[in-house]
């Protein structure tokens, strides 16, 4: 499934920027960076609650926000891209590592 990740972290503080890097590094981990705090994440749903309990452990509620956007299986059908920013379908697209 398709599953669109956001986030805002104060970075105010030098814990703040910490977790904002962890943050970003986690989902990189299970996705593709598609704007600085924008990730899609193909993932099936074990992979999900994992991603999701990491970044739960990362962030602080007081301060910081996630958003979870469920666009489905055939989420990638469901997005439109305009604009400079070309990004890679990882399902598509191959990836040389």
């Amino acid at each position: 499934m398709l599953v669109l990740v956001t986030y805002d972290v104060s970075v105010l503080t030098r814990d703040g920027r910490r977790r904002l890097r962890n943050i970003a590094k986690t989902c990189l981990d299970y996705g593709i960076r598609v704007q600085n705090s924008v990730f899609e994440c193909e993932v099936d749903p074990a992979q999900f609650t994992v991603f999701k309990n990491k970044l739960m452990e990362i962030y602080n509620p007081e301060e910081d926000s996630l958003r979870f956007y469920f666009l489905g299986k055939k989420g990638r059908n469901k997005v439109e891209h305009v604009g400079a920013k070309v990004t890679l379908d990882p399902v598509r697209d191959a990836l040389i590592i």
